[in-house]
């Protein structure tokens, strides 16, 4: 004699709640990594154009010393954007 396992509804519809859940919460991750890279890459790309543009319009003064701070202040600024955005796409990936 062969028992017929019954499935119990309720069961049946947590389960599928829960894949649905699962599923849903990877598709959020996913996007939010690449929400956040796009997000890194916008950063990175204006404050670099920043730091350009400030030191085209010091060297434009034609004054010694505002070239040479401006060229420090924007080399600064890009070494800092480059390891930040570095740091952050390591903990987004």
């Amino acid at each position: 004699m062969t028992t017929a396992t019954k499935s119990n509804p309720i069961t049946d519809s947590f389960e599928t709640a829960q894949e649905r859940v699962t599923e849903f919460n990877e598709k959020a991750l996913e996007s939010s990594k690449k929400a956040g890279s796009v997000l890194l890459d916008s950063y990175e790309k204006t404050i670099l154009a920043m730091a350009d543009s400030y030191v085209k319009a010091a060297h434009s003064t034609n004054v010694d010393w505002i070239k040479s701070v401006a060229d420090a202040q924007a080399d600064f600024a890009r070494d800092v954007t480059k390891s930040y955005t570095s740091a952050a796409r390591t903990l987004v990936s």
